[in-house]
């Protein structure tokens, strides 16, 4: 298969990033893995230095400046055919990554996502419904049929993402790719995945006010220019 630039935005995440690195080093692909520490103040990044696997690249920002803003450093740094965005928790499966690279491979989508609605997500009640509504939105206003735009896996050839010319700094980059990619009429298939969502107690940082945020986003991306 073609190299694979896995892409890891991490902010305090001292408790599972250990965890994820070693199951993503564990995917029989060719592959390389950009960690983007954004000015964790947990303990993170003292846990990178001490972490040594193969095609593993760790860069640092001295603050925190953003989970798009991880994003967009670790793109820059990137060197791989195809690019796809890893989350730092234990939500997401890397093992998906074959199946998601094989849709890819067949032709006739310029970016791949990882559905997790398909397989009957069942997570915390407020994320459910404010993705499915936030989803909706999406698939109203830029006439559009799809099932998780929220979802963290998006495939994409580098060469297609550095095409959007994406420039969120936040979490809004989620939204700001979608919306690129629908404006751009670029074809977008969609795979189901599994998915594990973890509990606020657990660490999950999203909240009904992200939501809020999201529509306003949504807005910002269907009407600028």
């Amino acid at each position: 298969m073609p190299l694979l630039s896995i892409i890891v935005p991490v902010y305090n995440e001292a408790k599972t990033i250990k965890e994820i690195l070693e199951k993503v080093s564990l995917i029989n692909m060719d592959k390389e893995v950009i960690v983007v520490d954004d000015g964790s103040s947990d303990g993170t990044d003292r846990l990178l230095k001490n972490i040594n696997l193969p095609g593993l690249k760790i860069i640092y920002h001295s603050s925190n400046r953003g989970k798009g803003a991880a994003f967009l450093t670790g793109l820059t740094n990137s060197s791989g055919e195809y690019i796809i965005i890893q989350d730092a928790d234990l939500e997401y499966d890397p093992n998906e990554y074959i199946k998601l690279m094989e849709e890819m491979l067949k032709g006739g989508a310029d970016l791949v996502l990882g559905a997790r609605f398909t397989k009957g997500y069942h997570g915390l009640l407020i994320p459910r419904l404010g993705n499915r509504f936030l989803t909706g939105l999406i698939n109203f206003l830029f006439g559009a049929n799809l099932n998780d735009f929220l979802t963290c896996y998006k495939l994409m050839r580098k060469t297609t993402i550095d095409s959007l010319h994406l420039k969120s700094n936040y979490f809004d980059i989620d939204t700001e790719i979608i919306s690129k990619a629908l404006k751009h009429r670029l074809r977008i298939k969609e795979v189901p995945i599994s998915y594990n969502p973890r509990s606020y107690k657990e660490g999950k940082k999203i909240r009904w006010t992200d939501g809020a945020w999201a529509i306003i986003y949504i807005l910002k991306y269907r009407f600028s220019g």
